[in-house]
């Protein structure tokens, strides 16, 4: 029995593409691309809640602005650290941080009592934002092959957009359920908060999600983990085409340490 189809030219699929595991590579920046998926949900989510934080916190136009604002704060740090702390402690293993980060923001900005606990909460999902912005796409471009790297890229732009749509529906539908957002929707609680809630899906999807994919392989070489690296590019690219590209990330890396300054 043929375990998989062949192609014309009696070579299967998986050869024809040089050893390459095209539907793994795609998987895992599926998988990187729900960060942007968070990103936009998160950057929408508060164009819903705006009354309903005047009403819970009792606060004037200037408060209620720099709630809404806050998350920007966080962004900017979580965005001007992410580069720098991947490098040091990996694409994977930073994505995992965001996502936590992702899920308390997401459950504390539901429960905020006050403005001053919101915008901690906030900020927060500021960092995971703004990490989110920069290491989907460096995962991905670390990942995937010179020849579709691009498309794949794209599929970040596509999350955040969706994000956004979807924090859109799924304000505009709690808020219908409820009667506004400032009703009492489920458990004595008021749609607007369950609004933040509904993030808590996607944010517990990627903390599950990245477990299953591997380390950035130029982040391992980097690290001087070249064993690990060719594991993960071996089940990448194949055997012998990830050897090459070991080797080509080697040389890159070292040709940017030599590199004048």
């Amino acid at each position: 029995m043929a375990v998989v189809e062949t192609t014309q030219s009696g070579a299967s699929e998986f050869e024809a593409a040089g050893g390459e595991n095209t539907r793994f590579i795609i998987l895992i920046s599926l998988v990187a691309t729900i960060g942007g998926f968070l990103f936009g949900y998160d950057s929408g989510v508060i164009n819903g809640t705006v009354d309903g934080l005047v009403a819970a916190f009792k606060s004037d136009a200037a408060v209620t602005g720099f709630n809404v604002a806050s998350m920007l704060l966080g962004c900017a740090v979580g965005a001007w650290f992410a580069g720098t702390l991947a490098d040091r402690y990996g694409r994977r293993t930073m994505q995992l941080w965001a996502a936590v980060f992702f899920i308390v923001s997401a459950w504390g900005s539901g429960i905020a009592t006050s403005s001053a606990e919101f915008v901690v909460y906030r900020v927060l999902g500021g960092l995971a934002v703004g990490a989110a912005s920069v290491l989907s796409p460096a995962y991905i471009a670390e990942v995937a092959p010179a020849r579709y790297r691009g498309r794949l890229a794209t599929l970040q732009q596509i999350a955040i957009i969706s994000g956004l749509f979807f924090s859109f529906l799924s304000n505009w539908w709690l808020a219908r359920h409820a009667g506004a957002s400032t009703e009492v929707l489920w458990w004595e609680y008021e749609a607007w908060r369950w609004m933040f809630w509904a993030e808590l899906v996607p944010a517990f999807l990627f903390l599950v999600a990245l477990f299953f994919i591997p380390e950035s392989p130029r982040y391992l070489v980097a690290r001087g983990l070249k064993d690990r690296a060719g594991k993960v590019l071996a089940r990448l690219y194949g055997g012998p085409n990830g050897a090459r590209k070991l080797a080509e990330i080697d040389a890159s890396l070292a040709s940017d340490h030599h590199r004048p300054r």
